[in-house]
């Protein structure tokens, strides 16, 4: 299945590509466009509009478009919800949800300067999220996560 956001990933338009190639879709392709072309180029590609305006996949409340990922497709995994409380904390105004969140939203944000081509900040920064997860699931079992 194609998948679609805008162009320049920042936090969200990383992690939830993380999410459903691990997660959803191994096979997903992503299409990173510019902002005001993602509805138009959704229709025409058939792909899935994520982390954009108005999108069920996306920003809703306090919550981030990988909350709604995970909400959608029924993951439950603790160390999950530990990682999208990360995320969440790193996308949005919650900068101290979490103490992992100002760094990652560090992180996120030295790789959109290292990196201009979006598909290569992607395969590059993809190892973060699992590193994350691998954290949070070693939290998980230690008893110091939900």
């Amino acid at each position: 299945m194609k998948w679609i956001t805008r162009a320049r990933p920042k936090v969200d338009r990383v992690a939830c590509p993380w999410l459903i190639k691990r997660f959803v879709d191994p096979e997903a392709i992503f299409l990173y466009v510019p902002a005001d072309r993602v509805v138009a180029l959704a229709q025409q590609e058939s792909a899935i509009p994520f982390d954009v305006p108005g999108a069920e996949l996306g920003h809703h409340g306090s919550e981030c478009s990988f909350d709604a990922i995970m909400r959608k497709y029924g993951l439950t995994d603790p160390a999950l919800l530990g990682l999208a409380r990360i995320v969440r904390g790193a996308d949005t105004d919650a900068k101290d949800l979490t103490p992992e969140s100002r760094g990652l939203e560090a992180i996120a944000e030295g790789f959109r300067l290292v990196f201009q081509d979006d598909h290569e900040l992607l395969e590059r920064e993809l190892p973060v999220y699992d590193a994350l997860y691998a954290y949070c699931r070693q939290q998980v079992k230690d008893g110091r996560q939900d």
